[in-house]
């Protein structure tokens, strides 16, 4: 009998007398101290951690930059502002959040490709770079920087001709909204040079999620060799190349951490010839899941439990209008379950098959579909692992009109 994928070991939080704990703390003191359920945990030492395993495995010429959207909760940002090499923002009010740390405005760059009249006026006074997603939108900046007497930063974000393989979710590649395509980049780099244009390079973001070393290899490989060609119709040689990111974490059985160290070989490699042609480019890399993703924690409380024609159903007090990707509802095609535990009940040996709801009147609110996990007690609570990107910015908070849920970092 073929054995079911279990999840990776979510070995980041100890268990202490049973109980997860968080920043040092018992998750039931923690939840006291919160003073709500549900609400979002995030541990700063496993952020540093992170930071640090990136900086081991990685080349040490490589920028590191934090991409805002994975998780905006102005302390997370303000605790990486001190870690992380720059930040990239996908709106202008990311941009408030960035600007409000000791992150220099130039290390901080503004992606998306609906930029308003009003975003490119902020980022030019911020003096910030725009990565420029069309020749309009490179026209607009022209003109409003004109208008305010300032000099636009700007990059290209480049649509490659080809795609991350192995990608949850790919952003570059085919007919795309984002970016300008590659074919298309050398006419505009023509145009730019008779602008009043700073130029600072290029943004080249192919796709997230990915948990295949060699398909991150190829993508990199492919991403240099076409920086490289782009260069050559450059006004000058690029401030900086941005190569994305694109590495994933674990969340469903059967998925394994990744390994960074033949990435970082490779890299190492690709560099060096790189810098040969562009001696003065430097490159970046732009992670957000990667760096917070395992780092966080959610956490909610049952509050119910019922029996429905053979099915033991766990109702709890959190659910997906705080976080819809464990929901099954922001990207998967067929819903698996995130890792979840019984947070105080650790070390319990009895265990039961159930399945854990929220208080929504939809049958989408499904945090656990029939998990093997410790006998639950109403009051217990409710762990989700990996919820530290894409969780609460990235749900529906409003629907229904719930209670909030509230973060914290430790």
């Amino acid at each position: 009998m073929k054995e079911r994928p279990i999840h990776a070991p979510m070995e980041q939080f100890p268990t202490i007398n049973g109980e997860l704990q968080v920043g040092g703390m018992p998750i039931t003191q923690l939840a006291e101290r919160v003073g709500q359920t549900p609400f979002y945990a995030y541990d700063r030492r496993l952020i540093s951690e992170r930071i640090q395993y990136l900086r081991d495995a990685l080349p040490t010429a490589l920028k590191l930059h934090y991409a805002i959207k994975a998780n905006p909760m102005p302390a997370v940002v303000q605790h990486l502002a001190t870690l992380v090499d720059g930040f990239d923002l996908a709106s202008a009010g990311e941009m408030q959040t960035a600007l409000d740390t000791t992150m220099a405005a130039e290390k901080i760059s503004l992606a998306g490709p609906g930029k308003t009249d009003r975003e490119l006026r902020q980022a030019i006074a911020a003096t910030i770079t725009i990565n420029l997603e069309s020749v309009t939108e490179m026209r607009r900046a022209v003109q409003i920087g004109m208008a305010l007497g300032i000099t636009p930063r700007v990059a290209i974000r480049v649509n490659p001709d080809y795609d991350l393989k192995s990608s949850g979710m790919k952003m570059g590649g085919g007919p795309k909204p984002f970016g300008v395509d590659a074919e298309q980049v050398p006419a505009m780099l023509q145009e730019m040079a008779t602008m009043a244009l700073e130029f600072r390079g290029f943004h080249l973001f192919w796709g997230s999620q990915n948990l295949n070393p060699e398909a991150i290899m190829e993508a990199h490989e492919k991403t240099l060799a076409l920086a490289l060609r782009l260069s050559n119709a450059a006004p000058q040689q690029p401030h900086h190349l941005n190569i994305g990111g694109g590495l994933g974490i674990p969340y469903f059985p059967g998925e394994k951490r990744l390994d960074l160290r033949p990435i970082g070989e490779n890299l190492e490699r690709l560099m060096a010839t790189f810098s040969k042609s562009l001696p003065e480019t430097t490159l970046i890399t732009e992670l957000g899941r990667f760096i917070v993703g395992e780092a966080g924690l959610y956490i909610c409380r049952v509050i119910d439990i019922k029996e429905s024609r053979g099915e033991r159903f766990i109702v709890t007090d959190g659910g997906l209008h705080h976080h819809l990707a464990a929901s099954g509802n922001f990207g998967q095609v067929i819903r698996k379950n995130y890792p979840v535990a019984i947070a105080n009940r650790m070390d319990c040996t009895e265990h039961e098959n159930v399945t854990i709801v929220g208080p929504l009147c939809t049958p989408l609110d499904l945090l656990a579909s029939k998990m093997e996990l410790p006998k639950v007690e109403v009051g217990d609570l409710v762990a989700i692992y990996q919820s530290g990107a894409y969780g609460l910015s990235a749900s529906p908070e409003k629907f229904l009109s719930h209670p909030a849920a509230s973060e914290l970092l430790l």
